[in-house]
């Protein structure tokens, strides 16, 4: 099988799962708007507590309450539309550790799409739309001399930070195809990784700033980017070209990630259950 036909099998079965899994949800309606509007509030709580932060400064790292609600509100529409369409993969685990991931195996299907498609879970909505209203807040209030590239590395930002987010997913699924009980190594560079970008590069040592650029380059998601559309220094010192580097970045991602899952499935070997 080719990779075209590849993908477009990989594409249809998650289409399939996924769908299977939403009507599953919406038998019970009530339940999917309760555990919707939590997933809302939960992640909001992250927001209101930068806001108690800067109840105390006016700046935070030299960033205003606008300009880190618009880093904030990036990262987390980002990061949540990956959990949302691919989240499933920190589950990968369990199913190596109990054997069922061999039922997976001997399916006329691609592996990676059937795990990401499990358990599809609808209410991760919640997570994305407390992002995008923060991030819309945050356009209402910052001051940003738009041009029509500006107005274009938005959307850019948002699909390249799906794209480095969803890489990050597959690549911590891998390496549990080895570790078999790593899930929260995972989480340590997804969730971790999110609420890092929520607060401005100036803050963190910049051992820490060099290690999400050139190591694990979460730094593309919104800090690299959002300076050009700020108008605010580069982390690092970087050169302005690198603003338009992101989509770059995540295609580069996503091929050393697929390229790990390859690598982690040929390693696999039954539990024999």
């Amino acid at each position: 099988m080719g990779e075209g036909s590849r993908l477009v099998a990989g594409v249809r079965t998650y289409r399939m799962i996924a769908a299977m899994w939403v009507r599953s949800t919406m038998a019970y309606r009530a339940s999917f708007v309760m555990t919707t509007l939590g997933s809302f509030a939960t992640t909001f709580f992250d927001f209101v507590a930068i806001m108690l932060m800067f109840s105390r400064v006016d700046a935070l790292g030299g960033y205003a309450l606008p300009e880190t609600a618009f880093l904030y509100g990036l990262s987390a529409v980002s990061f949540g539309l990956a959990d949302l369409v691919i989240g499933s993969m920190e589950r990968l685990g369990q199913r190596v550790r109990d054997g069922t991931l061999d039922t997976l195996l001997v399916r006329p299907a691609p592996v990676l799409a059937q795990v990401a498609a499990d358990r599809f879970a609808l209410r991760r909505l919640g997570r994305v739309l407390q992002g995008l209203l923060v991030l819309g807040w945050s356009l209402s209030r910052v001051e940003i001399d738009w041009t029509a590239t500006k107005l274009l590395l938005m959307p850019v930002m948002v699909v390249s930070g799906f794209g480095i987010f969803c890489s990050v997913f597959v690549a911590g699924a891998a390496f549990q195809f080895l570790a078999q009980d790593a899930s929260e190594v995972q989480n340590a560079f997804t969730y971790g990784g999110t609420t890092l970008l929520q607060y401005p590069p100036t803050v963190f040592a910049k051992d820490l700033v060099r290690g999400v650029t050139f190591v694990l380059p979460l730094a593309f998601v919104n800090w690299v980017p959002a300076a050009y559309v700020l108008g605010r220094p580069y982390p690092l010192g970087l050169p302005g070209w690198v603003a338009f580097c992101s989509p770059l970045v995540a295609v580069g991602c996503c091929a050393l990630a697929g390229l790990a899952w390859r690598a982690g499935l040929r390693s696999y070997r039954s539990t024999g259950s």
